[in-house]
């Protein structure tokens, strides 16, 4: 990314500018095919999403930040213009060298290499205990026993495409991966890019605004596509993935369709016309809750689940191409496969309102391709993903309360307090480590199910007090 920055802040030739954005995309590719999977595997379950979503809210600010330095320097008749909105990336690749040094490694993937003692102390960190607390030796063992599995089963992708699944094909990992696919490439085909990087277009071409409007409304539509976006903090979890993804699917299909329909008749009676004018500039509203649908469930619940719904052996190499995905809908480079940003804006000249016909059809299919096909991941540790992958291979979950239910089965919840009682009889920190998983899943559950889902849940297993007791 540095080596990138520096060849396009130089850039005297577009030769010199297409390498540079090469380069830097590399190594954005390698950082955002890492950072989630690392976040996923070193954050409690109960904190994961939050955790991953508000990494993605910094990409919005990012965002937002860049369109009000470009903005501001469009002003600058000089190369200037350019050349320090790009020098300014500097600032946060700066805090990246100064930071990450510092981060622990993943316990997971140390286990994986058989360094066992530090991932056990790193476990112990997390949880803030010690490494002899039989709740991070359960967590320690769970994750070694997945680690040990997948080196057994492991299948290479090349197999795995051409339809071998391994010695058993127990753990659906093709299956993994494509969804994990799938929903970058959701987050791409829901139109993003046509209210991002083209905004101005839009604003331009379709509601025929002035340039400086245009610019402006951009740059503002970004602070409102931030702050709604942390409304997801506290949903991610509550709601779970499959709502979120489904009820943000649903609202920017809405958007679009009301875009379309405002735009066409602006069309109809003419754009210069004040009644034409009057109806597509309402149409500016609708691109501003199409942010807010989008900032709440496809901005951060496509990065989290390609690092949640992969196995450990496959989740590095199922989260890369689930960032390949993203960015072969949306490379910032120019070539041939830069699919939406390129379409764009011929789409826009050559469809008119037609064009956003294609983004409302595309929204309103997201919902019955989640809720058919789509499973929870919110409350459950990545080890109660991998034992739902084995033990059930259903390809269509909507029936099954396993896989949709936004809080953590019942049954992956007694068998980890079991693990706990049978390494320790008597120690009151893992017994109250295990009460504090049970209290988040009831939260959780209260909130889902209601009182009466509450009282029918609890009478499914030992009561809440009598465990609390032993």
């Amino acid at each position: 990314m540095s080596i990138g920055a520096i060849l396009q802040i130089t850039s005297y030739s577009v030769a010199q500018m297409i390498v540079g954005r090469i380069i830097a995309g590399i190594g954005n590719g390698i950082n955002t095919a890492t950072a989630p999977a690392w976040q996923a595997e070193t954050s409690k379950a109960a904190w994961r999403g939050k955790l991953i979503v508000v990494e993605l809210i910094l990409n919005i600010a990012g965002f937002s930040l860049s369109n009000w330095v470009t903005f501001g320097f469009s002003y600058v008749p000089s190369p200037v213009s350019w050349r320090i909105p790009l020098a300014f990336q500097f600032i946060f690749i700066v805090i990246l060298y100064a930071t990450v040094p510092w981060l622990p490694e993943s316990p997971r993937w140390l286990v994986s290499r058989d360094r066992h003692e530090e991932a056990e102390l790193i476990l112990a960190d997390i949880e803030g205990t010690e490494v002899e607390d039989p709740y991070v030796q359960t967590e320690f063992q769970e994750i070694k026993w997945a680690a040990d599995y997948e080196k057994t089963h492991q299948v290479r992708i090349r197999d795995l495409i051409r339809g071998k699944q391994g010695s058993e094909g127990g753990n659906c990992s093709l299956r993994r991966i494509l969804l994990g696919m799938g929903s970058q490439a959701m987050q791409q085909l829901s139109g993003i890019n046509v209210t991002s990087y083209y905004l101005p277009t839009v604003l331009i071409e379709s509601v025929h605004l002035s340039n400086k409007t245009a610019r402006l409304l951009a740059a503002c539509n970004s602070v409102s596509y931030l702050l709604f976006s942390l409304i997801g903090i506290p949903n991610v979890e509550r709601w779970g993935r499959r709502k979120m993804l489904m009820y943000a699917a649903a609202g920017q299909g809405f958007c679009y369709l009301i875009i379309t329909i405002l735009i066409r008749y602006s069309e109809l009676y003419g754009p210069t016309t004040e009644k034409g004018t009057k109806i597509a500039s309402a149409s500016v509203a609708f691109f501003f809750l199409y942010y807010v649908f989008f900032g709440i469930g496809f901005q951060g619940v496509p990065w989290l689940y390609p690092a949640e719904i992969n196995s450990l052996a496959m989740r590095q190499k199922g989260t890369a191409l689930g960032t390949a995905t993203k960015w072969i809908f949306n490379l910032q480079v120019y070539i041939p496969f830069d699919m939406v940003v390129e379409i764009t804006q011929i789409g826009i000249q050559n469809l008119q309102w037609k064009f956003y016909i294609i983004w409302t059809i595309l929204n309103l299919s997201f919902v019955p391709i989640v809720f058919f096909l789509y499973v929870e991941t919110a409350g459950r540790t990545l080890e109660d993903i991998d034992t739902y992958f084995r033990e059930h291979h259903n390809v269509i979950v909507f029936r099954d309360e396993l896989a949709t239910s936004s809080k953590r089965p019942e049954e992956y919840i007694r068998k980890e307090e079991q693990e706990i009682r049978r390494k320790s009889s008597v120690n009151p920190r893992a017994m109250s480590l295990a009460t504090g998983h049970r209290r988040y899943s009831l939260m959780s559950a209260e909130q889902d199910l209601g009182t009466t889902g509450i009282q029918q849940y609890e009478k499914d297993g030992e009561s809440w007090q009598r465990k609390e007791e032993l």
